[in-house]
Formats: structure tokens, sequence, C-alpha cells
């Protein structure tokens, strides 16, 4: 081999090394790539401990083995999972009706833009965002509406990921991040003219207590929307089948229960609001938002294989290995969950603080 043949085959292999290690990801990931995986706040060496307290966390198949450690649940679960959800999936961290023609991120887009639609709210007003991610959504309808948003999550790692974004967007000036607790936010009463929340309020271990968060800081007369997680009216308790695949969902996403769909109005209207409009956004003619999911078992094992090769060499924590097989699995019964019509990531509710707050509907 002359030395022409020889620095040409060392230059492609470096160049493969660099696009496997570096740049090969999902078409929809934007900020991230695979070499720069981690477990968010959590420092390399303890990823996998943590991910093992994660697992610890459940007292059954089921349940949270106590309320008050839900908080901590979730925060840690993202600080597992934010990373490989940038790097797949891109910055809005939600499902969306596929639509004919459009790619995924332009149909999540839509998704967003809908959600603020629904709120009526006008340049300059101040909306929640109640879960807010790292901020995809919100930057989708801060540039769609003018609004200022303000968006709250309980993840700290989150919250940086989130500031950076809006920056290299050049919306830090409309969009705000808060690092909390949507169940005990740092907002006054009556001071947003709008909020919504996007599959994010299944985090909650009681649904009405974030629901009343959000309806102290609303204004009398605005509007909230919520795309919520629920169980449908095909769901059977009595069926293990379907048991193991809603189990498989909440314990797959720090899930403290999932919820029937049945409850969400009734929640809603205890807390005071006024429901406007409910509607399961995933149904006929929606078309699956689970395609997404679809990744098939060859694209599954390439994208392992990365990342059990980046925990070899000590690119990425050795515990992103686990939390990346765990996200296939729950894939799965996610799929098998839209497929079966048992369960719903798009129920959408629509509320209304009445412009006169004396009393409750209980």
């Amino acid at each position: 081999m002359d030395s022409v043949t020889f620095f040409f085959s060392l230059s492609l292999l470096f160049f493969g090394l660099y696009w496997f290690l570096c740049l090969l990801g999902s078409a929809e990931q934007t900020g991230k790539n695979a070499a720069q995986l981690s477990g968010g706040s959590i420092s390399a060496e303890k990823v996998q401990d943590k991910y093992r307290q994660y697992w610890s966390f459940f007292h059954s198949p089921k349940q949270i083995e106590t309320i008050d450690k839900v908080p901590a649940f979730v925060d840690t679960f993202y600080n597992l999972v934010t990373d490989i959800y940038e790097w797949g999936w891109g910055q809005s961290f939600h499902f969306s009706p596929s639509i004919p023609g459009k790619s995924h991120r332009d149909a999540t887009r839509l998704h967003e833009e809908f959600a603020v639609d629904l709120l009526k709210v006008k340049p300059g007003d101040r909306v929640l965002d109640a879960g807010c991610g790292v901020g995809g959504p919100m930057r989708s309808i801060a540039s769609h509406s003018g609004a200022n948003v303000v968006g709250i999550t309980i993840n700290e790692y989150q919250v940086n990921r989130a500031r950076s974004h809006n920056k290299k967007a050049g919306l830090d000036k409309l969009c705000e991040v808060v690092c909390g607790n949507f169940l005990q936010m740092p907002f006054d009463d009556n001071s947003f003219d709008g909020a919504y929340s996007i599959e994010a309020t299944c985090h909650a271990p009681r649904l009405e207590d974030v629901y009343a968060e959000i309806y102290r800081v609303l204004k009398p007369g605005s509007l909230y929307v919520s795309y919520e997680w629920v169980t449908t009216d095909l769901y059977k308790s009595e069926d293990p089948t379907h048991v193991e695949i809603i189990q498989g969902i909440e314990r797959g996403d720090a899930l403290p229960g999932l919820r029937s769909y049945y409850d969400i109005a009734k929640i809603a209207k205890k807390v005071g609001f006024q429901v406007l409009r409910e509607k399961d956004l995933a149904k006929p003619p929606s078309r699956p938002w689970w395609s997404r999911l679809k990744m098939g078992r060859i694209a599954y094992w390439r994208n392992h294989i990365l990342v059990t090769v980046l925990a070899w060499l000590g690119i990425a924590p050795k515990g992103v290995v686990d939390v990346h097989e765990m996200l296939y699995h729950t894939a799965n019964y996610l799929t098998k969950g839209g497929e079966t019509g048992i369960f719903t990531p798009m129920h959408m509710i629509l509320c209304k603080k009445p412009e006169s707050t004396t009393g409750h509907e209980s």
C-alpha cells in the first residue's frame, strides 16, 4: 500500500469514527450528539447508581413508595433521560399526531401552536408553561404568539439546557425558565394571562394539586389548556395485558400512576375551572402518534451499539446504556398502548378561570 492510499484510508477511518461517535443521531435532534450524552446534573460515576435508585422508588410494579418521594423520582428520571431525548427526539419531549406530507418536527410545532391558539393570548401577554422541559414548546409558542412565556421545570439541568437553547434561538427576551416544583410555584396569584401544560402534569401524584396551583396564578377570565396522559374508555383493569402495558408506561416514564380520561374534567371543575372543551386529539382522523416510536430493531441496535461503545470508551457514563435500553422497552409499551387504543398522551382539556372566583364547584 503506497503512502497516498494509506493516508486516504486512514482519513476515511477517522472520518467514519467521527461520524459514528459525534454526528450519528436522529434527524430531529438539534443541539446534542451522541458524544455528548450524560447523566444531566448527576456526575458520570454515579449515573449507574442513580439508575438503580430510580427503580428503587417503586414499592410495587405500579406504585411509588410514598407521594413525598415523587419530586426526587421525577428529577432523577429527567437527569437520566434528557440528553438521550434531545439526541434522538429533539427539544420537544412530547408526541403529536402524524400529518401527511409533514415532518415530525413540523407536526410537533403545529401541535404546540394549536395549544397556544386555544388560549387566545396576544403579544406581550404573560403565559405559563407548567413543566417546560428543555423548552421546545416554549420557543415555538413564543415565536408564534409573541407572548412572554415563563416555563417551570423541577430539573436544574433542563433549566440550563432551556436557557442555552433560548439564547441560541434569539428568544431569551420572550422566554424565561425557572427551576421549581409546579405543585408549589414561586409566582404571585393572578399573574398570568394564560397557561398550558403539554404532557407534563402526568408526573404529579395528585392532579388536583397542580391544577389548583395553575388556577391560583392565572388571572380571572384567563384560559388553561393541557394535553394529558390517560387511559381511555377501552382500558380494562381486569385484562392482564392491558395492566402490563400501562404499568410498563408508568415505570419507564416516571409516572406515579396514570389517570383515567374520565377523571380529568371532574378534577378541573373541583379546583374551580370551567371546562370549555375536552377531546382526545389522538382519535381518528388523527394519524397514529406512535408511528414515530417504530424505529425498528435494526435502528435500535445501531444506536444501542453506539451508546455501548461510547460507555466503553469512557465518553458516556456506563449507566447511559441501561437508560437507553429502558427507554426502548418503554417505547414498545407506548406503541402497544396506542395500537390497542387503551392509552393516549393527547387528551386535551381547555379550561377557564371564571371572572368571579368567589366559589368552587365540588
